[in-house]
Order: C-alpha cells, then sequence, then structure tokens
C-alpha cells in the first residue's frame, strides 16, 4: 500500500469522523469547559498574586480565545463545498466516452475548453525529491502543461525536465522568493488556470478531476487541498504533521461556510483571472500564500477547501527545518496582524475579519508557554502564586481538567491517539515565535527557504534558549523538591515545574540523537524509493528579470538531448 493511499484512507476516517455526533457532542462538551475554566480564573475569589495572576490570564485568554473559535469553526463544518453544479461539471469534464492517454483528455467546463499550467516551485530541492514531483505532475489526468520553475538555478534539475519532458523556467534573480518564481512563470504560462506544487508535494492523478469542476462558478478564486506528510520518521517530522492535522481536517473545512478557507501555498489550483484581477501573488510578506486569499477575499472572490488529501508531501524531519519552517510563517501571521489589521477591513464580511484575525494571531499560541513556564519558579522562589491558597489542588484540576483534558480527548478523538510529540514541539516552540513576532514588529526580512533545504547544520543551534530554560528548570526543580521534602507535602507548582522540565528535556535529546545522527553520517529517514525515468524532449525558457518572455505556445526551441552545452550558450548570458 502507497503511502498516498494510506493518508487518504486515513483522511476519509478523519473527515467521517468529525461529521459525527461523538465529534459534535465533545466539541459541545469542550467549549462548556472553556467557559467553566474561564470563569474560574476571572473570579476575583479565587485570585492570587498579581504578577503571577496576571501571567496565567495573558496566556489562558490567548488559549481560551482561540478554542472559542475553533470550536465555533468545527461546529460551523460538515458541509460539502460540491454543489449540483460541481457534480454536472465533472460528470461532463473529458467529456462522455473518454479515449487515449488520459494526460492528454480536453478539460471542459460549462461548454469552455481550458488550458491548464501545473507549477511545480523548486529552490534547492534534491533532484530525487523533484523527480517525484514532476514524474507525478506529468501523470495528472486532464490535459495540462508542466512547469518545473527553478529558483535554483541547478543544471541538473534543467537536465531533469529535459529527461522527463516537462517545461523548464529559470529566473537570473531570485526577487520574491516563490511568490515572484510563480509570478514570473504566469508571464510565459497563459492557461485558464493553474495548479501549485511545492517540489515535495506528489500530487494525485486525480487532482485536477477534483478540483478543475470547482471552475464552474465564475466566482471560485482558487481550490485548495490538504497538506499531507509520508515521512513521519523522526520526532519534529511527527510532531510537526500532527500539529497541523487537526487544522486541515476540521477548521478548514468549516472555513468554506464563511468564505474564509485560505491558500497554503501548495496543493492548490488557482483562477489565472482572479490573480490577475489582484495583481498576482503576493510578494510583500514570506506569507505570500495567506496574503493572497487575502486579496482576494477583500476583492470579493470566493474559495474552496476540500478535505481530501490530493498530495502526499515531506514535513520537516529536522530541528533546523522545523524551526525555519515556523519562524517564516509565524512572521508572515504576525506581519498580517500589525500592519493590516483585519478586523478593521471594510472589504470582508464580519466573519471572514474574525477568521482572519484569528489566523494572524494564532501564533501568540505558541508563546503562551513561555509565561507558563515562568508561573511555577515564581510560586518555588518567592511564594507567589497564581491562585488563592483556599483553592485546593483538586478543585483547580477539575477546572483545568475541563479545559485542557477535553481538547486532549478532542485530539485523541480526531488522530486515533494522544501525540506526545505534538505537545512537546507546542511547548517549546516559545523562541521561535517571539522571534517571528519581533521580526514582524521591527520589518526585519527573516529571508526565503524551501522546508526541504535544510543545510545540515547541528540541531544544537537552534534549541539555545530551550536548553537554558531547561537547565532553570531542572535547577528550579531540585530546589523544589527539597522544599517539599522538608515540608512534607508535594505542591502543585512542584508537579508543574517537573512536567515542564521533562517536556523541554525530551526535546533537547531529540536534538541530541538527531546531532548524534548528523555526525555519524547517518539518514534521519529512509531513503527514498528510485522513480522510474521517462525521456521526451523538453522546453526550456530562461529568462531575464523583467524581459518580455514567449508565450509557451509560440515556437521555443527544444533543448535537443546533445548538444545541450551549444544551445546553453544561446539562452543564458
Amino acid at each position: 500500500m502507497t503511502s498516498t493511499t494510506t493518508s487518504r484512507d486515513a483522511a476519509t476516517r478523519q473527515r467521517l469522523a468529525g461529521q459525527s455526533p461523538v465529534m459534535i457532542l465533545i466539541v459541545l462538551v469542550s467549549t462548556f469547559g472553556i467557559l467553566v475554566y474561564s470563569l474560574f480564573l476571572l473570579d476575583p475569589d479565587n485570585r492570587g498574586d498579581m504578577i503571577p495572576w496576571l501571567m496565567v490570564i495573558a496566556a489562558e485568554s490567548v488559549l481560551v480565545f482561540h478554542a472559542l473559535l475553533a470550536m465555533w469553526t468545527i461546529l460551523s463544518g460538515g458541509q460539502d463545498p460540491r454543489s449540483f453544479a460541481y457534480h454536472q461539471a465533472r460528470d461532463a469534464m473529458f467529456g462522455p466516452h473518454p479515449q487515449g492517454d488520459p494526460r492528454m483528455w480536453p478539460v471542459t467546463i460549462a461548454g469552455k475548453r481550458l488550458t491548464i499550467d501545473v507549477f511545480i516551485t523548486v529552490y534547492g530541492e534534491d533532484p530525487a525529491v523533484i523527480r517525484r514531483t514532476a514524474e507525478a505532475a506529468l501523470a495528472l489526468r486532464g490535459a495540462h502543461r508542466t512547469w518545473i520553475l527553478d529558483d535554483g538555478r541547478s543544471d541538473e534539475v534543467r537536465d531533469l525536465a529535459a529527461q522527463l519532458g516537462a517545461r523548464y523556467v529559470r529566473r537570473l534573480s531570485s526577487g520574491g522568493a516563490k511568490a515572484g518564481n510563480v509570478n514570473h512563470a504566469l508571464t510565459i504560462a497563459k492557461g485558464d488556470c493553474f495548479a501549485i506544487f511545492d517540489a515535495d508535494f506528489v500530487p494525485d492523478p486525480g487532482f485536477l478531476e477534483e478540483t478543475v469542476p470547482f471552475m464552474v462558478d465564475d466566482q471560485v478564486a482558487f481550490v485548495q487541498t490538504p497538506q499531507a506528510y509520508g515521512n513521519l520518521h523522526t520526532t519534529v517530522a511527527r510532531g510537526a504533521a500532527y500539529m497541523q492535522a487537526v487544522f486541515y481536517r476540521f477548521i478548514q473545512p468549516g472555513r468554506n461556510r464563511f468564505n474564509a478557507a485560505f491558500c497554503v501555498g501548495t496543493n492548490v489550483l488557482f483562477r489565472r483571472a482572479a490573480i490577475d484581477d489582484v495583481g498576482g501573488i503576493c510578494t510583500d510578506s514570506k506569507s505570500e500564500d495567506v496574503w493572497t486569499s487575502l486579496n482576494l477575499h477583500e476583492r470579493g472572490w470566493r474559495s474552496v477547501f476540500i478535505p481530501e488529501v490530493l498530495a502526499v508531501g515531506e514535513a520537516p524531519e529536522t530541528i533546523e527545518a522545523y524551526s525555519k519552517q515556523q519562524l517564516r510563517w509565524a512572521t508572515g501571521g504576525f506581519e498580517i496582524l500589525l500592519t493590516h489589521l483585519p478586523l478593521l477591513s471594510r472589504k470582508l464580511t464580519v466573519d471572514q475579519r474574525v477568521q482572519y484575525f484569528v489566523t494572524a494571531t494564532f501564533y501568540l499560541t505558541g508563546i503562551c508557554p513561555l509565561l507558563l513556564i515562568l508561573v511555577p519558579p515564581l510560586e518555588i522562589y518567592f511564594d507567589l502564586r497564581p491562585m488563592n491558597l483556599s483553592i485546593t489542588v483538586m478543585t483547580w484540576f477539575l477546572y483545568y481538567a475541563g479545559f485542557y483534558l477535553m481538547q486532549v480527548l478532542l485530539a485523541w478523538y480526531t488522530l486515533g491517539s494522544f501525540r506526545w510529540e505534538t505537545l512537546t514541539l507546542a511547548t517549546v516552540s516559545f523562541p521561535i515565535y517571539t522571534k517571528a513576532f519581533v521580526n514582524a514588529f521591527t520589518g526585519r526580512d527573516v529571508g526565503w527557504q524551501s522546508t526541504g533545504t535544510a543545510k545540515g547544520h547541528s540541531p544544537y543551534n537552534f534549541v539555545i534558549p530551550q536548553i537554558l530554560f531547561l537547565l532553570f528548570l531542572s535547577l528550579t526543580s531540585a530546589v523544589a523538591i527539597w522544599r517539599d521534602l522538608d515540608n512534607g507535602v508535594l505542591t502543585l507548582a512542584t508537579a508543574w515545574n517537573l512536567t515542564n522540565t521533562l517536556i523541554l528535556g525530551a526535546f533537547v535529546w531529540t536534538a541530541s540523537r538527531e546531532a548524534r545522527a548528523l555526525r555519524r553520517g547517518r539518514p534521519l529517514s529512509p531513503a527514498p524509493v528510485p522513480a522510474v525515468p521517462v525521456a521526451p524532449v523538453p522546453r526550456t525558457i530562461v529568462a531575464r528579470p523583467g524581459a518580455v518572455t514567449p508565450d509557451p505556445d509560440d515556437d521555443i526551441v527544444p533543448v535537443p538531448a546533445r548538444g545541450r552545452a551549444a544551445r546553453r550558450k544561446e539562452l543564458v548570458p
């Protein structure tokens, strides 16, 4: 069984679970628990010392707000975005009796023949990874043109495109990063629709069949499908993947109700006219996907999200890759919060304003653990408590469980088990999100790097804050245990601090394992299965920045298998 089939079967089970009465009951009980816990914290009679109480209130307010909005969005889902018009369009998409090569079947929607481009964005990824994606893209059912957009300017990738028969485009600069790469390709490719796949996301052959029929509605700007991963071989990869699972399975489908589902940059189909209407893919942020979605929604375009896994990619496997990915994503989210103020946008509906505000503030939830980690040491060293001494441990636990344990139960039901990797990454990533907020506030450019192109630096370079916190919490735990033994009673602060110490310790232990593997030259995950090569003749286009480039239907001289070096002298200055 392939990883694609496994991922699709799992996604189907999760989607059905999200529509079940049990899921709805869990969400309702979770919502009730959130409200009760909020009232408990805000009750003046329960308030302890001001400083730790304010720290808890600040952190929990953000977490409670996002939990409530998540519950609301999940309850809004369950509505299939496929209308009667969609099914009619899909039935007629390839005609009544398509014949010949499925890759060449003409695509017709509402009586109009569509030209479709498929873009694979490349920036230094392993050619073996690019090969798998390119072969799958070429094999998509429905007539289309596959383009490899190489911002890494690699001759090896150019030769790979020549071997596979994909069109190859390279820029002579990397301005605008991935968004600039796509915008440049749009000056060459003139299709009615275009799909985008990151270099490591292998599409299902039926991707176009599932997404293109939505274009029967002239107001649909893009159709987004989930990100699913097939390389869950490391702690970081599993944690990163499971962190996004609930979002793709339940939050994004719920946002369809509000016309607020946003693009995530890959596994997506765009209408060319919509992108032209907003002046192209946004290049002013590292989160070009969310910003482009925001621009489209403000112009009145519709978005569609379908919870069907139609492409399987690679999650970040190393701490370096995860840190750089999260820093880039969080910086883009904070940029929306600080520069656009989505709640005040008159071009959006009220529901869309709320959903984009949730998106823009989401990474604040990653900073909250920093405040909560510091609360137990305040009690251990300075006898400052967030709650009144009259509140027993059991009383506090019952209210706390109404919020957090229900969230764990919700995750357990949706994911099928408890994922300690997710808890670990969510707790220890606060240095990344704090840095992202500072970057967005100061306007500092974090640079662009594809998730799959981490340089293999030591993971210790990216976990120095976590190591320092681990040393501090370990010392604090020793002090707390000594104090409790002297007093003859185990306190909540000691148990809380020990839990945080263990979580940070597990993360640093993961970093040490990764460092040992790098020193020994061992791969962190199994080697990919080699792809089967094919060898038709491609077209290659190399363009200067800002230069007028030819239409793909004009005469573009193919690069022959022999004499490529001589031809390249004519194309490359």
